[in-house]
């Protein structure tokens, strides 16, 4: 072992929402310092972390997922064991990898490598991506020596001498990578993209997407509006896995079989709603859209703005409204609109949308305004922050 180098921990995983900004800030750490940086993450084996950052690279430690009883059942008499045996994990990792800096995303792994950390008094370092945050951030806050948050106004607060700062959500490579080709020259990128997908760059193209899994109310407001949309632009529709069937069967219905085509390859000319479950690279379909049509997830939200894209946010129903908190700060700032669940109808699409596309100057200003809400260099600002705080912990070994 290189007892030199500076010796960080990663922590976090569960969701893509967590895993894809670690391994950007990873990667930002280890193009920063190549020779002088040692990497290792700590997840769960059953998280998304198990198969994305091996995948990448990077090595991964796991330990058992403790989740904080929200209620008095079997699991919460566990807790306080499982916590304990957990956290002595990762305080034995720590020590026998000589750890500097513990750098938490939230999620299951991190609320014991903030414990741990904090009782062998080594720094701490989170980034909260959510605009409100979770309970594992919540606890490492009053600990930390630096948070970096996305949104302002997440109720976290450093405790001590820590700061805290909004330096946007760490972007995965594809979409950090279509922002700067966007940035010189975004017309020849949207001709591009849009022939790749099979799309003419000469009309104007609406994506639709409500994540990985759908959204079953923007799939069926905006297929039952297709016969109006399809008369002004192009509809890049990710339906979501397993619902694909039944957006296909509102838009012929709502607007004739003849208009229904795929993406790529599987696109047929002529024909202008382009369905598919999910695209693989959606960065193609964002490096073409003239309008996005999503939840307001805290990714989608980072992603977009980063992008500079005008979209309508629809935020998801449930839970305790993050969504709403993700995407309102973008909307005040003139980048887009929102929209409550109940109201986004069909008669509402057809009323708003081809409005939104017959004024160009409206879309041309949420998009500038998003771009500049949006931050483009947030993987590389926390290496650079952690660099230096696990530098100073490690002259001070």
């Amino acid at each position: 072992m290189n007892t030199e180098a500076k010796h960080i921990l990663l922590a976090g995983g569960g969701t893509a929402g967590h895993v894809n900004p670690l391994l950007a800030v990873a990667d930002a750490i280890a193009t920063r310092d190549p020779e002088d940086a040692s990497i290792i993450t700590l997840g769960t084996a059953v998280g998304l972390e198990a198969d994305l950052v091996p995948q990448a690279g990077y090595r991964l430690e796991t330990i058992e997922k403790v989740p904080f009883p929200r209620r008095p059942n079997k699991a919460a008499l566990q807790f306080p064991f499982k916590w304990k045996r957990e956290t002595a994990k990762v305080r034995q990792l720590i020590e026998d990898e000589h750890i500097d800096v513990v750098v938490g995303f939230g999620g299951y792994a991190s609320a014991p490598a903030y414990a741990a950390a904090h009782r062998m008094g080594v720094p701490i370092v989170i980034h909260e991506q959510n605009a409100r945050a979770g309970m594992a951030n919540k606890l490492g806050a009053k600990w930390a020596t630096f948070i970096g948050t996305a949104y302002d106004g997440t109720g976290l607060k450093a405790g001590g001498e820590g700061e805290i700062e909004r330096v946007g959500l760490p972007l995965r490579p594809a979409i950090a990578q279509l922002a700067g080709r966007m940035q010189t020259d975004r017309a020849q990128v949207r001709r591009d993209s849009a022939r790749e997908l099979g799309l003419d760059p000469d009309r104007p193209i609406i994506v639709v997407t409500g994540g990985s899994l759908g959204a079953v109310s923007l799939n069926r407001a905006v297929a039952q509006a297709s016969g109006t949309l399809v008369r002004d632009a192009q509809i890049v529709h990710l339906t979501g896995k397993g619902k694909i069937d039944e957006v296909r069967e509102l838009v012929a219905q709502h607007a004739g079989e003849q208009v229904l085509t795929g993406l790529g390859d599987d696109a047929q000319p002529g024909r202008d709603y382009h369905v598919a479950q999910y695209l693989e690279r959606i960065d193609k379909a964002f490096g073409c859209a003239d309008l996005v049509i999503c939840r307001s997830g805290a990714g989608s939200v980072s992603e977009l703005t980063a992008l500079g894209l005008p979209a309508v946010y629809v935020p998801l129903p449930i839970g305790n409204g993050e969504q709403r908190f993700n995407a309102q700060p973008v909307v005040q700032a003139g980048g887009g609109l929102l929209v409550d669940d109940r109201d986004f109808t069909a008669g509402w699409v057809e009323s708003h949308v081809p409005q939104l596309l017959a004024d160009p100057q409206t879309l041309q200003d949420y998009g500038h305004n998003a771009w500049q809400y949006g931050i483009r260099d947030a993987a590389d600002r926390m290496a650079q922050r952690i660099l230096t705080i696990a530098g100073d912990a490690r002259w001070c070994r």
